[in-house]
């Protein structure tokens, strides 16, 4: 999910995509959701479910959201020269390829055990005593994508209003967003109505990357006599220095990475596509997981480069704050992102509050009556987050760095290895070994960049 809308239903362990899957699937989203179904139909080996082409669209669009704007800073937090994408292009494509394996050894899990959501998933495997931990863990990560939410929508509608020759404090413009639009989609007791607006997500990210190509190509940013350079804050001018691929050696270079965490996170709705593809063999479920995760990653570079070349060091949190509000591309732009956020909100934001419901055990006969006044608290406790927290950046790396790794990296090795010893798999004693340093590794990366997102703040 790179905020991408993806809201969790705790009670099955299930995220699921603010994209519309195949029409038999019965749920939504891309960083969202129909959140009350399950998916309906099985792949199995009969002509039922979703080809590799449908599946390997969906998971595109699941994966990739708004969050990917954030990822030109991640790089400008350890370098300052062109060269510094070389390394950067490196971690992005690394980082992609973990995160496809362990996208796939999910769906060996399901294969194993015949779960059908990520919760039973390790219900089967580590059992159901400890499954709290994965509910945990992918509701509060749905509750730190609503929070960058938020802060993109203040940032976009507050440049909106500027275009058009209003000066609205951020403050105001998320109280305004919010007690106008938010709050009522909220409380909207059907979501499937939103289902089309979803599409605007990854149209409008299509449009965005075309945006930054064209104007870095043309150098409207360059400095000095670029046409719109005039126009920005001395923060956002862009800035070159001599900090290049060296840099990469450094430890803030772990902020990127853990934003890469989060940027491929997808992997609560693993079960949904294996048991949604056609035939699904795991040599076909590797084929559709391999040929996503590789158009993800090209689409992550791409941001990642027009946006650091074109403003360097001076890279924002969220990119399109560093283009003009006089950019008509980039007003384009933040209309398209800003609605594709709007409608996509409640989608995760309801996974939010029935994760809470569920992890509280609230009984389901007392829900109705609790869910506006629950709805009321979180949407005033991400809201404070939002307008105390400035630095999209810092939400994606922290977020990344714990949660993030912990859903992409660390749980999906403790399921395959339980799955493996449980079910006496020897031939995949081997690679359930190996599998450990990816464990490892993400408990490092956890470790190094959370601590590098908070010196960073």
């Amino acid at each position: 999910m790179f905020v991408s809308a993806q809201s969790v239903d705790v009670r099955s362990g299930q995220h699921r995509s603010h994209l519309p899957p195949p029409p038999k699937s019965g749920r939504l989203l891309g960083s969202s959701l129909d959140a009350t179904t399950v998916p309906s139909t099985r792949g199995g080996a009969g002509d039922s479910g979703a080809t590799i082409p449908n599946e390997v669209f969906n998971l595109v669009k699941n994966i990739v959201g708004a969050g990917v704007l954030s990822l030109p800073a991640g790089v400008a937090a350890f370098g300052n020269a062109p060269s510094a994408l070389i390394p950067a292009t490196v971690l992005i494509a690394v980082i992609g390829a973990m995160s496809g394996y362990c996208f796939s050894l999910i769906g060996r899990v399901c294969e194993m055990t015949g779960a059908t959501t990520y919760r039973s998933c390790w219900d089967k495997t580590v059992g159901a005593s400890s499954s709290w931990l994965p509910a945990s863990a992918c509701t509060f990560k749905t509750s730190a994508a609503n929070i960058a939410y938020s802060m993109i929508l203040a940032d976009t509608f507050k440049a909106l209003a500027a275009t058009a020759g209003y000066e609205i404090s951020r403050a105001n413009t998320l109280f305004g967003i919010t007690g106008t639009v938010l709050l009522p989609l909220c409380l909207m007791k059907n979501l499937a109505s939103l289902a089309p607006f979803s599409l605007l997500g990854i149209a409008g990210m299509g449009f965005t990357t075309f945006a930054m190509f064209v104007r870095y190509i043309g150098g409207s940013y360059s400095v000095p006599a670029g046409k719109f350079v005039g126009d920005l804050a001395p923060s956002l001018v862009p800035s070159f220095g001599n900090a290049g691929a060296a840099a990469a050696l450094t430890p803030p270079a772990a902020i990127l990475l853990c934003m890469l965490s989060t940027a491929y996170l997808a992997h609560y709705n693993a079960p949904k596509y294996y048991a949604e593809l056609r035939n699904n063999t795991i040599p076909r479920f590797n084929k559709m997981v391999a040929s996503s995760f590789a158009i993800a990653i090209s689409f992550f570079a791409a941001v990642t480069s027009l946006g650091f070349l074109t403003f360097g060091a001076s890279s924002n949190g969220f990119i399109l704050n560093n283009y003009s509000t006089k950019d008509q591309l980039a007003t384009i732009s933040r209309i398209a992102v800003a609605v594709s956020i709007v409608f996509s909100y409640p989608l995760t934001f309801v996974g939010i509050r029935e994760g809470i419901m569920d992890l509280a055990k609230v009984p389901m006969e007392k829900r109705n009556g609790l869910s506006n006044p629950l709805s009321l608290a979180i949407l005033a406790a991400v809201t404070g987050a939002a307008l105390t927290i400035k630095d999209l950046s810092f939400i994606l790396s922290f977020g990344g760095a714990t949660l993030g790794n912990a859903i992409v990296f660390l749980f999906p090795v403790i399921m395959f290895n339980s799955a493996v010893k449980k079910f006496g798999k020897k031939d995949l004693q081997k690679e359930a070994t190996a599998s450990k340093g990816i464990f490892v590794t993400g408990v490092l990366m956890s470790v190094i960049g959370a601590k590098q997102a908070l010196k960073a703040l």
